[in-house]
């Protein structure tokens, strides 16, 4: 039985993981090395401060900034990423994710959406998206990054729904891996290897319904 779908935002209802690769991948220009988009898939689904020490770390930095600093550094990639964001429109939704939710909406299933991006409202408005989410819980409520489980339960608990009966769409490992530990099932959303753990794997939402998702969820 699903009662709740909770999406995560970068990577599976719109494609900003892009916009915070490039980024943080300025950021560590400015510092004097290059972060790739191979180190830059270990932040998918991560907070910025944590995302900020996996740069560091890259670059062989760790330690090297006080924690003033660090807040400077995560909000200067922060400044560079929401000018990429302020120029988003609906025609950066991924395709399908729109009629999808619709869909599942049609059958009095709540959706939610929980993301570490402390940004999301801003995404969801600038994407025309705000109607279709029941609640949204982002990283301006939470303060335990992905694998903790945090913002599903927190997801969850907005739309009073027991994990049991929720479903989370994630695309990184650590959005699997914190679906599991709050209990709920999850789907695998692209093609990355990272995923197997996920209860599903769906390369794309285009031509995707409730009713393939439940008869997937319910068989497994």
């Amino acid at each position: 039985m699903i009662d709740c779908c909770i999406f995560d935002l970068d990577g599976v209802v719109v494609d900003t993981a892009r916009y915070h690769y490039l980024a943080w991948a300025a950021l560590a220009r400015e510092l004097g090395f290059e972060f790739t988009p191979v180190q830059g898939e270990a932040t998918k689904g991560v907070s910025r401060m944590a995302s900020l020490e996996i740069v560091l770390r890259a670059g062989g930095l760790e330690g090297r900034f006080s924690a003033a600093e660090r807040e400077r550094l995560a909000a200067e990639k922060n400044a560079r990423y929401l000018r990429f964001v302020s120029q988003m429109t609906p025609a950066e939704v991924l395709p399908g994710v729109a009629a999808f939710l619709h869909d599942v909406r049609s059958r009095g299933v709540r959706t939610v959406l929980g993301s570490a991006s402390k940004n999301a409202g801003t995404i969801l408005d600038r994407c025309g998206l705000r109607p279709l989410f029941d609640a949204v819980v982002d990283g301006n409520e939470v303060s335990r990054a992905k694998p903790d489980p945090e913002v599903f339960l927190k997801g969850a608990a907005a739309v009073d729904a027991a994990p049991s009966v929720c479903v989370v769409f994630e695309d990184a490992a650590a959005g699997i891996e914190a679906a599991s530990r709050a209990g709920m099932r999850s789907v695998g959303v692209g093609g990355g290897a990272s995923l197997s753990a996920a209860t599903m794997r769906l390369e794309t939402f285009a031509g995707f319904t409730f009713e393939q998702l439940a008869m997937k969820i319910d068989r497994d």
